[in-house]
């Protein structure tokens, strides 16, 4: 029990992490009923736009902390085109079909981004290593912290922060409100719901994006096949905060984050479940939570809609 802190910090910092990634399923959902399943990728192209603009833009030698905003912008720009032109030329047209044709499109279009970046980006089919935002660790009570998570959890406050503040009082933000509410009387009403969608997808793929960054700070890599188990993670987690509410994702991250670490960390201290620990384990315990939760309460831990609570 003398770790429980730094276990609470660790998985704090990992929910933090899916809660970002989250955000851009709940998003989609909440407007237009759409689980995009290829966000995930959308995360992984953030993470190797980032590492493009580091290993090929700037020059070499250029020290991390001067390359963070333009890797930022960068990452962000990649994954928005990349959300915004799947909204556009997948999803879009099939708006009005029924929903396991976007849903396949989904899936299909995860696959091939997938491919795309292990065959076209150099050196793509094994990790490449991720710059590091310092080597320094710090110690906090009985807490170690490091560069990459203090990046991590400051970066998600302010998104996380920015977000909410731009849905409660920008006009934008409440047409998206209404457009979440019903969509065919914000058309009616002179809101432009195409664009709406749009920004929906953008912002989306702009937190992935800074997800992307912050999850190669920490681990030290990135690589073609990181979006499929995160983003599978991140939809667990939207779904667990309540599908469809940009607070409910983030409190899904957080939650599941908590619940898999501590599981990891103290499962093999029960007696008759030490075969049920470590973090090979991580993965079954985070979907057992998923369950439960579904189990007693089917609409998340903070209801479905984002206009509910924006």
């Amino acid at each position: 029990m003398n770790t429980l802190p730094q276990q609470l910090a660790n998985g704090l910092l990992l929910g933090s992490m899916y809660g970002l990634i989250a955000i851009g399923y709940t998003m989609v959902y909440g407007i237009v009923q759409l689980i995009n399943f290829a966000h995930g990728e959308i995360f992984m192209i953030g993470g190797f736009g980032a590492l493009t603009v580091y290993a090929y833009v700037l020059p070499a030698g250029t020290s991390v902390w001067a390359a963070l905003p333009l890797m930022l912008i960068g990452g962000g720009l990649i994954a928005i085109l990349f959300a915004v032109g799947a909204e556009r030329f997948a999803y879009r047209p099939l708006r009005g079909a029924p929903r396991l044709a976007p849903l396949i499109t989904a899936i299909g279009l995860s696959l091939a981004l997938q491919e795309v970046v292990r065959n076209f980006y150099p050196k793509a089919d094994k990790a490449r290593v991720f710059p590091k935002l310092g080597k320094g660790s710090y110690e906090i009570g009985s807490l170690t912290v490091t560069n990459a998570d203090i990046f991590l959890i400051s970066i998600a406050a302010v998104c996380m922060t920015g977000l909410a503040l731009f849905v409660r009082r920008s006009r934008t933000g409440r047409a998206m409100q209404a457009t979440a509410q019903d969509p065919d009387t914000a058309q009616l009403m002179g809101i432009d719901t195409n664009r709406i969608i749009v920004i929906a997808f953008a912002i989306g793929g702009f937190f992935a994006a800074v997800a992307a960054i912050a999850y190669g700070f920490k681990y030290g890599h990135v690589e073609y096949r990181m979006g499929f188990i995160m983003g599978l993670k991140a939809f667990t987690a939207a779904v667990l905060g309540g599908i469809g509410n940009i607070y409910g994702a983030m409190l899904g991250g957080i939650v599941l984050g908590i619940a898999e670490t501590l599981a990891s960390a103290y499962i093999d201290g029960i007696p008759g479940l030490q075969q049920l620990g470590g973090a090979s384990w991580a993965n079954v315990w985070a979907f057992c939570l998923l369950i439960l939760v579904l189990l007693l309460r089917p609409q998340g831990l903070l209801g479905e809609r984002v206009a509910d609570r924006a």
